[in-house]
């Protein structure tokens, strides 16, 4: 596993705000060349630290879809391999570790309900998932 260091969580930090950034303009927030951004961006995407770049919607943009919180429990010491494979799962919006009963708890936005089953299933198939309960947001106020 990659660890990062001050540069790596500053530039992963700006990716969140904006995956499509274009390298010269991380590299002069950073205060880096272009060359050094683009060679810690391809060893980050190497080691499985970033698993790609994504668009984030407005959450009142689809009124279909379908929103949910996942209160995942874990066994033993599978928290980062499980944490692995959400982070690779695109209808995941975030994901937090957490105390209590349960270890992680993730926001999930799936299309449909044919998308938000699939991902359901998904989750409840990782080697290392214990236990899960999910609520659907119904309203935000």
């Amino acid at each position: 596993m990659h660890i990062l260091d001050e540069l790596d969580r500053r530039l992963v930090a700006l990716l969140r705000e904006d995956g499509r950034a274009p390298v010269s303009k991380l590299a002069t927030v950073l205060g880096v060349s272009r060359g050094t951004v683009q060679s810690r961006i391809d060893r980050l995407l190497q080691s499985g630290t970033l698993l790609g770049f994504t668009a984030r919607v407005r959450q009142d943009h689809n009124d279909g879809a379908i929103r949910a919180i996942m209160m995942i429990e874990v066994t033993g010491k599978s928290t980062t391999t499980v944490i692995r494979f959400l982070r690779g799962l695109p209808e995941l919006h975030s994901l937090h570790t957490t105390n209590g009963t349960w270890d992680l708890v993730a926001e999930i936005n799936a299309a449909n309900l044919h998308d938000f089953d699939r991902v359901l299933r998904e989750v409840r198939t990782i080697d290392g998932v214990l236990n899960s309960e999910t609520s659907i947001l119904l309203s935000s106020t």
